[in-house]
């Protein structure tokens, strides 16, 4: 089975919030420190919980996720 890593760039998410309704294993939430621009980014909970769908990285409307898969 191929485990992949989720990469979330901490100045770049807004904490909007649209990847954590997305994501179909609910592997991720919100940070509760803030970003140098006064947001709380999103984290992952769970990266070994991750099946690679992208669906957070291609809803993010900062373009602060990316997938890659870990062989």
């Amino acid at each position: 089975m191929a485990k992949f890593m989720v990469k979330i760039q901490d100045e770049t998410c807004k904490g909007c919030g649209v990847c954590v309704s997305v994501c179909p294993k609910k592997i991720i939430g919100m940070r509760k420190q803030v970003n140098q621009k006064g947001y709380s980014p999103a984290s992952v909970t769970d990266e070994s919980a991750c099946i690679g769908c992208a669906s957070c990285a291609m809803m993010c409307p900062d373009g602060a996720i990316e997938i890659y898969q870990v062989d």
